[in-house]
């Protein structure tokens, strides 16, 4: 068997936008190094300043270099039927595929990445970057962060690896079931074998063990492969998965679950990598609060953290419509209730339909007891029900409870428990916060099977048949 072991230069991080500016590749055929090449390549595109300092490539010595179409078909021809070799090998992958593509080639190799083989192989070194784990195993490393030093060092560290390796790990690797060569570069891939193919959420954490992206699936093990397959050019997707250094997940009992439990770990870590549930907010709200005067005040005003709201909406002309209804069938103060803003006592007052608590005709405590009663009436119109999903595993059933039109929590309840004591269940629920984009998940769900839903009689909280 030969390898192909390649190291690039170039002009950025990644292959969408940037272009190569050196390649060397060293090939290997297990024992040694057989053939060699080496060259510069005009990227056709002008080279950063702090590329330069970091490579020592600069314009002038790309100026007269072979564009890489020059040079495509010895290149595709030395790697198109070894195994790829590199450190970090997507990265040099993704950049050679890329730039083969636009020139009618279609590079399509086994890879094998040699920070994931060292960390396997080699375990418990300080650092796995290339420079480092040269220094730990004394081998010599000259002409650093130029293609042709890179690579003639990371063949020598391929053949210490080839030597070293008792465990056959490389040909486990190399094997067409193994996924491993697809993983990123840091990521345990204990961490990848323990996901289940069961509904949950995953959890991407980097060196520091912080979150950079929650995910939900319906199969953990399915969605998460799904993360790690193709080699995308992007800086995002690059700088992704090289951050990625751990998984966590936790196993739901139905993608709904996983869903409600997605949303709420998203609003609670604000992963930077999470971007469209972060978008989502209930734009205005129903609050309440007693004036000084000692009247009670309904008003509808946007959205607030760490307030709490009586009802939620999601435009301002949905909350004064509903105010609007609430206070004509209760008498409530226009007023009072900012429906009415112009000066003066609320226009409702001569109908006979406002009892004259903006003027002070009417006391605090007799409006009050009205604004309480609408309260109550709004209460007594939200549902309030209980939805079972299948559980995590036999002998247990999820429970998801909303309380009053607002989620309560969920949990797993065993199968053995006698449902006709209600208030019993509540202690195997997790509390969660609730908001519109949940109880809207809810809400569909019941209506497309109502045959889950259960029922619960308000204040007696008794069960009622479906």
């Amino acid at each position: 068997m030969l390898y192909a072991v390649v190291d690039i230069e170039t002009t950025g991080g990644y292959a969408a936008a940037h272009a190569i500016t050196e390649v060397a590749v060293f090939i290997h055929n297990g024992d040694s190094v057989v053939e060699s090449f080496q060259t510069l390549v005009n990227p056709d595109q002008h080279i950063p300043a702090h590329i330069t300092a970091l490579t020592g490539i600069d314009n002038d010595m790309v100026a007269s270099a072979p564009l890489f179409p020059e040079v495509a078909e010895k290149l595709f021809g030395m790697l198109a039927d070894k195994v790829f070799v590199a450190h970090n090998v997507n990265f040099d992958y993704s950049f050679l595929q890329h730039q083969f593509a636009q020139c009618g080639y279609r590079l399509d190799c086994r890879k094998l990445c040699t920070v994931r083989l060292a960390r396997k192989i080699f375990p418990g070194l300080p650092s796995y970057s290339l420079g480092k784990l040269c220094h730990s195993l004394a081998i010599s490393i000259t002409e650093r962060h130029r293609a042709a030093g890179d690579a003639r060092a990371t063949a020598t560290l391929f053949g210490k690896l080839l030597q070293a390796d008792a465990e056959a790990v490389v040909p486990a690797m190399l094997k067409k079931s193994s996924k491993e060569q697809n993983l990123p570069p840091n990521l345990n891939k204990q961490d990848f074998l323990s996901l289940p193919d069961q509904p949950g959420v995953y959890y991407f954490k980097n060196a520091k063990g912080r979150i950079l992206y929650i995910g939900k699936a319906l199969n953990l093990k399915k969605r998460v492969t799904g993360h790690f397959t193709g080699n995308g050019k992007s800086r995002q997707r690059q700088e992704f998965l090289r951050n990625i250094y751990t998984i966590e997940h936790q196993v739901c009992g139905s993608e709904l679950m996983a869903l409600i439990l997605e949303a709420t770990e998203i609003k609670r870590y604000w992963p930077e990598n999470n971007r469209a549930m972060k978008r989502y907010e209930p734009k205005y709200e129903l609050y309440i609060f007693e004036d000084q005067k000692g009247y009670l005040r309904l008003g509808i005003d946007k959205s607030r953290k760490n307030h709490m709201a009586l009802h939620d909406f999601a435009t301002i002309t949905e909350g004064y419509n509903f105010l609007e209804r609430l206070a004509t069938e209760h008498r409530l103060c226009h007023k009072l209730s900012f429906l009415q803003k112009t000066a003066g006592g609320c226009q409702a007052v001569a109908s006979g339909m406002c009892s004259g608590a903006c003027l002070g005709h009417e006391s605090a405590e007799a409006y009050n007891r009205r604004v309480n009663q609408a309260l109550a009436a709004v209460q007594d119109t939200l549902p309030s029900f209980m939805m079972r999903q299948p559980g995590r595993t036999s002998g247990e059933t999820a429970c998801l409870w909303v309380e009053k039109g607002r989620f309560y929590g969920m949990g797993y309840i065993p199968d053995d428990l006698d449902y006709s004591h209600v208030s019993e269940l509540k202690n195997y629920l997790t509390p969660y916060p609730s908001n519109r984009y949940i109880l809207n998940l809810l809400f569909a769900q019941a209506t497309r099977f109502p045959q889950s839903v259960v029922t619960l009689d308000g204040l007696n909280m008794e069960l009622i048949a479906c």
